[in-house]
């Protein structure tokens, strides 16, 4: 019980500092949200009246305070580029959309990287392992943003297996939305498929030289026996640590992918907000991805118990 205090309590600070110095930093940079609003051609007592009214001219603590109590009552503000439009619906209609498009890459990474990895492990040296080794290299070795580029030129514009930048929204029709979510998905996902690969590979091979392994070969066990009966659960744990890096990650946006197939997500508003100054909406993101981050370390570490009863946190 006390682990989970403790986390719980580390989850709450961190989000609170996180929130803090994001907010701080889009109030020291140079800019200003009231001119961006009203356009270069604002008179300076229009961009003052602006700024009033938006409470840009109230010290920093008391503008913090005020929007952190806003967000712990789930109110994040109201975005300065959609007037009259509040950050929670933006956020409503584009997380969704993100959140989908992670479990298709998500899936898609399991599905390969798992079964692969463990066949290359048991396949050692020989050329099956060898060719997936190339393979791999070559995948890490290619950015998401160049293979949505060619995957967009291939399926898009030449099979026309989707239609480049005609993104159909969940709410509206759900089996178009994650045909064509599939493509960035796998632009996501192969780089990463190419990392658990290699990574799990290495961690069943470091397993494989030790004794508990020649004691369990020693009772008569199969080699299949061992793999998965005593092998897999030890070799997981290392790669649990990364799979966590990567769900963080997609959950929290492709920022470059979601802009490649114009997938209207979180990393894209993000970008459009940062550009417009759209300080609200940034900081909600911002503070979305920090608590994504925070809480998939929270639930790996709960899981290492499980997994490992020698592992424990302290």
């Amino acid at each position: 019980m006390k682990f989970f205090i403790k986390k719980l309590i580390t989850l709450i600070i961190t989000l609170l500092l996180i929130s803090f110095l994001t907010f701080a930093a889009f109030s020291i940079i140079p800019g200003d949200a009231a001119l961006s609003r009203l356009g270069k051609d604002a008179s300076p007592v229009q961009v003052e009246a602006l700024r009033e009214e938006m409470g840009l001219n109230d010290p920093l603590p008391e503008r913090y305070i005020r929007w952190i109590g806003g967000v712990a009552a789930g109110d994040f503000g109201d975005s300065y580029r959609y007037e009259g439009t509040s950050v929670s619906s933006l956020l409503k209609d584009r997380l969704p959309v993100t959140v989908l498009l992670s479990v298709i890459s998500l899936i898609i990474i399991l599905v390969f990287s798992v079964p692969l990895g463990i066949a290359g492990a048991r396949h050692a040296g020989e050329w099956s392992d060898v060719l997936t080794n190339q393979l791999t290299q070559i995948m890490m070795a290619v950015p998401p943003f160049f293979l949505g580029m060619i995957l967009t030129y291939v399926f898009g514009l030449i099979l026309h297996f989707f239609q480049p930048g005609q993104f159909t929204l969940p709410s509206e029709n759900f089996t178009e939305s994650v045909k064509y979510l599939f493509f960035p998905a796998l632009a996501i996902a192969l780089p990463k498929i190419a990392m658990v690969v290699k990574f799990l590979r290495g961690s069943v091979l470091s397993e494989m030289n030790k004794d508990y392994v020649r004691t369990a070969f020693s009772k008569g066990n199969t080699k299949t026996g061992v793999l998965y009966g005593h092998i897999l659960k030890n070799a997981l744990i290392p790669v649990i640590t990364f799979l966590a890096m990567v769900i963080a990650e997609i959950l929290a946006g492709s920022i470059i992918v979601e802009q490649v197939f114009s997938v209207p997500g979180i990393g894209r508003l993000l970008i459009t907000s940062i550009s417009n100054r759209d300080y609200p909406v940034v900081q909600a993101i911002v503070l979305y991805i920090t608590a994504v981050v925070v809480i998939i370390n929270f639930i790996v570490d709960t899981l290492y118990q499980f997994l490992d009863p020698r592992v424990k946190t302290s």
